[in-house]
């Protein structure tokens, strides 16, 4: 189960990591695993996906640790990586076959802390979701449910803040289309 480490702890870490401290790597991974495979399982809606993606993400971690800038924040460096695996992922499994419809009952339990308060019915909420343009789903995750920064989920995406800002918006908009309103911003 993962615990939480405070940002500057994972920083110290990822340090030592790249310093050949292995017991350092154990740490982050115990932090991070956890979040980064929520993220995977709700761009890929499959829960084993979302686990073969975050083996691969840590193991593209472990080739990247060298790119890490001292001081920065970890966790969106990881996000970051993690999208990119998700986006090769995705690439290769397009060129082999075409997209794969989910049954409901597949589809993976969304950790939805902070839309939990706008829309409190968490079936209808994930089934939700699948409504809502990739895009814009993926800047409303991973600001109100991994809660980044909308100046953090702009650099992972590649786009402005204010762009990110205006996918999520688009996303919470979207979503209270599909449940029939409800919920107010919060």
């Amino acid at each position: 189960m993962g615990h939480e480490a405070t940002p500057d702890r994972l920083a110290e870490l990822m340090v030592a990591y790249q310093n050949g401290d292995g017991a350092a790597f154990e740490e982050i991974f115990a932090a991070i695993a956890v979040p980064l495979r929520n993220y995977l399982t709700s761009l890929t809606r499959d829960r084993a996906r979302g686990e073969d993606l975050m083996q691969e993400t840590f193991l593209q971690f472990h080739r990247s640790r060298h790119t890490y800038l001292p001081g920065r924040p970890v966790k969106p460096w990881a996000f970051g990586i993690a999208r990119n695996v998700f986006l090769m992922a995705r690439r290769s499994a397009a060129r082999r076959s075409r997209h794969e419809t989910l049954a409901f009952e597949e589809l993976p339990e969304v950790p939805i802390e902070g839309l939990a308060r706008l829309f409190p019915d968490r079936d209808e909420l994930a089934k939700a979701l699948l409504e809502v343009p990739e895009d814009r789903r993926e800047a409303l995750l991973l600001h109100h449910v991994w809660g980044f920064t909308f100046r953090e989920v702009g650099h992972m995406l590649g786009i402005s803040e204010r762009a990110a800002k205006l996918r999520s918006f688009r996303g919470v908009q979207s979503l209270r289309e599909t449940m029939g309103s409800g919920g107010n911003d919060g």
